[in-house]
């Protein structure tokens, strides 16, 4: 499965207002600095210690937000 991988802050900047509220990421433990990835189904998951968080989910024509607001590309 591929992912983008982002900070916190760049997740938040990139969220639409139908998709999950940077206020509802931020109470499952989403800060500006942790490390987030998204995979090609939208699912958006949060580093922890020694696991990844499922923590919410993107709606359609997310692909090239995720790939403009981190600056990356799907690997």
């Amino acid at each position: 499965m591929k992912f983008i991988e982002m900070t916190g802050h760049a997740l938040m900047s990139m969220i639409e207002p139908d998709e999950v509220s940077p206020e509802k990421l931020q109470q499952v433990g989403l800060t500006e600095t942790c490390l987030v990835r998204v995979n090609e189904q939208g699912d958006v998951e949060v580093r922890r210690h020694d696991h990844w968080d499922l923590i919410g989910v993107l709606l359609g024509g997310f692909a090239q937000r995720a790939e403009r607001a981190s600056g990356r590309t799907w690997a």
